[in-house]
């Protein structure tokens, strides 16, 4: 698939736009001014960045407790999103939720959860309200290779496939759930893609998930499909995350992965490779800085924003509650 260099451009554009996102809140996490717990998705840019490609604005996106990346590729405010993670009434869940709880309806990115695999089946469930409403449009529900795990994956799969859902499954295969690598939770020589086709899903497979490239022709196929009426379909991405499953550091100490292995997926890293591409067709170090300048301005505007906000009120904290339960007398 021809993709033009002002597409790649902007692929660079928003890998970096999140990296430095991350990165800045890596650095400041240590100030304490940030109290919740952060699950970044440094390292898997591309899969996040290309998958966003695809999507419209008016598809439907949910994802899980790595969901910074995919929120700001669907669109995500960013400034909302510094605030929700320093838990500001100007967050995005009005500073209830979190680094894990992130929404922005305006934009379809209808909400992440901490829980594994929570919101598969809501996924599941806003692809049954486009097939009942006849919009055209689609669900895309971000996975990791853990939620394979969980009993609810099967039965939110049979469902959409047994129903021709458009829901497009996004697996980012990272290797780890937590510090448990994929060979000690599921058999060895198993692909997650190849058991989802056993299932009746459309599926794909992207090897190199440092190629956004190859990640973006994967996912428009894809979605093409989906769009198309072919049912839901699934893209697993193997891709790798550079730091601690849940915190702002490295944890080369802890044993459960090799340095090695770090540096050998750290050196096909997609904004260094796709940087190196965009300089051989061209782009010069100018454009580069200035690319990078205005990202890094964003940021410092979005983490002032967030510092200047005000923290919710103590009544916030009942308000739009749902359901209630009134108190109940029996008479005998």
């Amino acid at each position: 698939m021809t993709v033009s260099l002002n597409e790649k451009i902007d692929f660079y554009y928003q890998m970096l736009r999140i990296r430095i996102v991350e990165e800045t809140i890596a650095d400041a996490y240590p100030k304490q001014k940030m109290r919740t717990p952060i699950h970044l998705s440094i390292g898997q840019e591309a899969a996040a960045v290309a998958s966003g490609a695809v999507l419209k604005k008016t598809d439907y996106a949910v994802s899980s407790h790595r969901a910074h990346g995919h929120y700001l590729a669907k669109g995500g405010d960013l400034k909302a999103m510094i605030a929700e993670i320093h838990g500001k009434v100007t967050g995005c869940c009005r500073g209830r939720g979190g680094s894990m709880h992130l929404i922005d309806q305006s934009v379809g990115f209808m909400g992440s959860t901490a829980i594994v695999a929570n919101t598969i089946p809501i996924g599941v469930g806003l692809g049954l309200s486009i097939q009942l409403s006849g919009e055209n449009k689609l669900s895309c529900i971000y996975l990791g290779d853990g939620a394979i795990e969980e009993g609810v994956f099967y039965e939110s799969l049979n469902f959409a496939v047994l129903k021709k859902l458009p829901v497009l499954f996004v697996c980012e295969n990272n290797f780890y759930s937590v510090y448990t690598p994929l060979r000690k939770r599921q058999p060895i020589n198993r692909h997650i893609h190849a058991f989802v086709k056993s299932m009746g899903a459309n599926v794909a497979f992207v090897e190199n998930g440092y190629d956004v490239i190859a990640c973006y022709d994967a996912l428009k196929v894809m979605s093409d499909k989906v769009r198309a009426g072919c049912g839901p379909g699934f893209v697993e991405i193997y891709t790798y995350r550079y730091r601690e499953h849940c915190g702002p550091n490295y944890d080369h100490d802890l044993g459960y992965r090799s340095i090695a292995e770090y540096e050998t997926w750290r050196s096909q890293d997609s904004i260094d490779t796709l940087q190196k591409q965009l300089g051989q067709e061209g782009v010069t170090q100018i454009q580069f800085g200035k690319i990078k300048g205005g990202i890094e301005k964003e940021i410092e505007e979005a983490f002032l924003y967030a510092e200047q906000s005000a923290f919710p009120e103590a009544i916030d904290a009942i308000s739009g509650q749902y359901a209630s339960v009134k108190e109940s007398v029996c008479v005998s």
